[in-house]
């Protein structure tokens, strides 16, 4: 696709966390993803932590589309019987781009190997607004933030609100 029609406008960012057991202290995945995205001028609007429930989760991604256009929640992406992510953000998504959670996934394999598919990332849009579900392993957030959403959120939130 050529980048060359990205409109010029201002990204900011949400991190929420999906953990029972993670504090602001011991949350490291979110920590990264929001030294990655200020690293790169993103300024972060809204971080928050809920627990594995869907009520809670979906409660904190409507506070962070208020504040924010690029969403990234980490954890409860699994298929343990509390991973509960993908299940209240999925209904949700007006549109979806599949190509991420594929993408992550074959990525995901050069470092953990089959395991990858047990993921259950994905991404779409909500009012315009990206919104990111992804594994809530730091090497996980990393990797999908610096090499899928980093360099295609201008792209993805251009062409979400034509």
């Amino acid at each position: 696709m050529n980048h060359n029609h990205i409109r010029p406008f201002e990204i900011t960012g949400a991190v929420i966390t999906v953990s029972t057991t993670r504090t602001l202290d011991s949350d490291t995945s979110g920590k990264t993803i929001t030294r990655l995205l200020e690293e790169k001028g993103i300024h972060i609007r809204h971080y928050a932590i809920v627990p594995d429930r869907i009520e809670a989760i979906r409660n904190e991604l409507f506070i962070a589309v208020k504040n924010a256009n690029c969403i990234i929640i980490n954890g409860g992406t699994g298929l343990t019987h509390d991973d509960c992510t993908i299940e209240a953000i999925s209904p949700l998504l007006e549109k979806r781009i599949e190509g991420f959670g594929e993408f992550f996934r074959m990525k995901s394999i050069q470092q953990i190997g089959t395991a990858s598919m047990l993921s259950r990332a994905v991404a779409g849009i909500i009012g315009g607004k990206a919104v990111f579900c992804i594994p809530g392993s730091t090497p996980a957030v990393t990797l999908a933030t610096t090499d899928l959403i980093l360099p295609e959120i201008a792209h993805i939130i251009s062409h979400a609100n034509r």
